[in-house]
């Protein structure tokens, strides 16, 4: 699978010039390349949408600190320089409306992990 670098600015304004379907979009990509990457069939991006919508955003709060742990531990596999846990940071930010900045900080660590592995790789 190619794995996407996405440019935060790019992920900021479509999920704002689209009242956040955009990011439902990324909740699902980000959860098929993480199960990808990390080989892990117990993570299912289906599923990850639809508890988010069914729960009004309530478990996307949830989804948030999930994803920054696993993650984080896949710079910790491939070596990225400076890893750090945003998970905390990633749970707190939606439960005072940041939501968004959550997703450029995710999206941001994921890019860190796609330059370690594959150096140039697509950008969108």
């Amino acid at each position: 699978m190619q794995y996407e670098k996405r440019n935060p600015v790019t992920v900021l304004l479509l999920s704002i010039v689209t009242c956040g379907i955009y990011s439902l979009y990324l909740i699902y990509t980000i959860s098929k390349e993480v199960q990808t990457f990390r080989g892990d069939s117990s993570i299912d991006p289906g599923l990850e949408l639809v508890l988010c919508i069914i729960t009004c955003g309530f478990y996307e709060i949830y989804w948030y600190y999930k994803y920054g742990k696993l993650v984080y531990d896949m710079e910790l596999n491939v070596g990225v320089n400076g890893a750090s846990d945003m998970s905390l940071v990633l749970l707190l930010l939606p439960i005072f409306g940041f939501g968004v900045v959550s997703l450029l900080l995710l999206q941001t660590e994921l890019n860190r992990v796609w330059d370690t592995i594959a150096p140039g790789g697509t950008n969108s």
